[in-house]
């Protein structure tokens, strides 16, 4: 149950009855009619801005639609109050039973309470992580691959079909690079000086890949030139490090439903195809740019490139898919692979990217717009940088990885659960620090010891309820008198629980995950919020001497807590049930 979806369809009722009595123009697009929480509670439990939406194509002031509209409303016994405030909102109170209802459907749902159809089954892919296979993921990689599992699950909870998607950049020359670094691993594996020259990756990570090849090849690479292992050596060093990098999304809790490799796009004509599709469409010519920014024309050497005309979906300049001797570009792969994906059939397009690859994407939903005739929408989330800190100071050290802290690093460190929630207590596109200190301590201040507190706290309900005879499954406290439940904390508590369905919704819509967690945090404060006002309101505590006042208390409790699992669910994050 959507209680807000409910009501929102009461306001539309009531202007679809005002609009046969003639008060408004029939045929009106009410799409644009909300009902959502005020800004203030102390104006009531909800708000619509129907009057305010509504005046212009009605040629009515909007306080005489608003008015109207309250004397429609106040019809319906759910509806206990309805008054206008400022140039026309209708803010609106609600029968306590409709909020103590909500208690009996989240103890019926259970954790899909919330489960939202909005999807309607539409075929989504999320591409994210997509590192380079060229070593461990570092801590950067580890908000992204947060980010975009939560929002897989997000999605899915909202009805969709998702497909998570790991695209495998081992199509450029990073993994030549890679290759010669591992053959200096090689080397060393049979006692010889590494040369680790500047551009290898000096990282230890390769040592095992050094030995692997040579337990595979012995010493037949050694006296080689570079031109008989260097094919060989690449292949084998990026599933190794494919392999890591597995692993290391496993420890983050996370999997992959699809992994592509941009190396597969090369040789079969998938990007010719993609390329000739967008010239069919008149979008590829030969021609020169114009200079960059801040370039003058003694630096800019003008040279005639194939060209995207990307300019003609939304971009700021037409951009390269040939260089003038002939080779794709970086672009060209990632357009032919986009294009595959809108040949899968997808339904829309995610794809999560680190911050340095802003100045991607526009050119990229040009490309994806071009592509799919404007069909497939493809939005892109930027992650901004994390950093980390430790002691009050900057934290840096990874020994393994030579240059970055990695992914490992920070699990090892802080846990998975704590590292998953902390990656989502800020909005993907603005930085997040992350102090191992703060993090891992017990204090309101610490958004994820604080939530599951409150899920530890609810669990210590249960157990102390059921030590004194009080029966607490489902059934009974499904069958509780919740009218029990009248005090304003009770209520305000029971008004935060109905805001979830909406909250799902508004989260899936907007593709932000980061919703939840900051939702989940305003729940639980207010959780604990009502659990130490019972220090000194005897009638607030949760375990009452009346079973039947328990019952109905701790059905209360007990729905929180099945909306901090679902919440924690998307989220990926175990619940805990016992602090330690």
């Amino acid at each position: 149950m959507n209680l807000f979806a409910e009501i929102r369809n009461a306001v539309t009722d009531a202007l679809g009855r005002m609009a046969a009595e003639g008060q408004l123009p029939a045929g009106m697009d009410l799409a644009a009619v909300a009902v959502e929480p005020p800004r203030d509670p102390a104006h009531g439990d909800m708000a619509t801005n129907a009057a305010m939406v509504l005046s212009k194509p009605a040629g009515k002031a909007p306080r005489e639609i608003a008015d109207a509209l309250a004397v429609k409303l106040l019809e319906d016994p759910r509806i206990a109050g309805a008054d206008v405030a400022g140039p026309g909102f209708l803010n609106l109170r609600l029968a306590a039973a409709l909020w103590q209802g909500v208690l009996r459907d989240i103890l019926t749902s259970g954790t899909d309470y919330g489960r939202s159809g909005i999807g309607q089954g539409q075929k989504v892919n999320v591409e994210f992580v997509s590192a380079n296979p060229t070593g461990p993921m570092h801590v950067g990689h580890v908000r992204g691959a947060v980010v975009g599992d939560a929002l897989s699950n997000l999605l899915a909870f909202a009805g969709y079909e998702v497909t998570r998607e790991y695209y495998i950049n081992d199509g450029g020359a990073q993994v030549d690079v890679l290759a010669r670094s591992a053959f200096e691993r090689y080397r060393e594996a049979h006692g010889l000086e590494p040369e680790i020259r500047e551009g290898l990756y000096p990282g230890d990570y390769l040592i095992p890949v050094g030995e692997a090849l040579k337990e595979k090849y012995g010493d037949t690479l050694l006296d080689q030139p570079e031109s008989v292992w260097l094919a060989d050596v690449r292949e084998f060093a990026t599933e190794m490090m494919m392999q890591m990098i597995r692993e290391d999304l496993a420890a983050l809790g996370v999997r992959m439903d699809v992994y592509s490799s941009e190396k597969a796009l090369y040789g079969t004509g998938k990007i010719e195809g993609a390329i000739e599709t967008l010239r069919a469409a008149g979008l590829i010519y030969e021609g020169v740019l114009e200079p960059p920014k801040g370039k003058t024309p003694e630096d800019w050497e003008p040279r005639e490139q194939t060209l995207f005309r990307s300019t003609a979906h939304g971009d700021d300049v037409d951009r390269p898919v040939k260089k003038s001797d002939g080779s794709w570009t970086y672009f060209a792969p990632d357009i032919a692979y986009h294009f595959d994906k809108v040949q899968r059939g997808f339904d829309q397009l995610i794809d999560i990217f680190g911050a340095d690859h802003g100045g991607y994407v526009k050119r990229m939903k040009a490309a994806v717009a071009a592509l799919s005739g404007g069909r497939v929408p493809l939005d892109i989330k930027l992650i901004q940088l994390v950093k980390l800190w430790k002691d009050g100071a900057p934290f840096k050290m990874s020994k393994r990885a030579g240059t970055f802290v990695t992914l490992r690093d920070v699990v090892e460190m802080a846990g998975t659960d704590v590292t998953r929630f902390i990656m989502l207590t800020r909005k993907n596109d603005v930085a997040l620090d992350f102090d191992f200190d703060k993090v891992l301590e017990q204090s309101k201040d610490n958004p994820v010891f604080y939530v599951q507190y409150a899920n530890a706290r609810i669990n210590s309900v249960l157990r102390k309820a059921a030590e004194a005879g009080i029966a607490v499954d489902k059934a009974a406290l499904t069958a509780a008198d919740h009218a029990i439940l009248d005090h304003p904390a009770e209520l305000a508590l029971m008004k935060k629980l109905a805001e979830w369905p909406r909250l799902v919704e508004i989260a899936a819509r907007n593709n932000e995950p980061h919703r939840v967690a900051f939702y989940l945090y305003e729940l639980a404060s207010d959780f604990h919020g009502l659990w130490n006002r019972g220090n000194d309101e005897v009638s607030l505590r949760f375990v009452q001497d009346d079973k039947a006042i328990s019952q109905a208390k701790i059905a209360l409790a007990q729905s929180v807590g099945v909306v901090i699992c679902a919440g924690l669910a998307i989220l990926g994050v175990t619940p805990v049930e016992e602090m330690r």
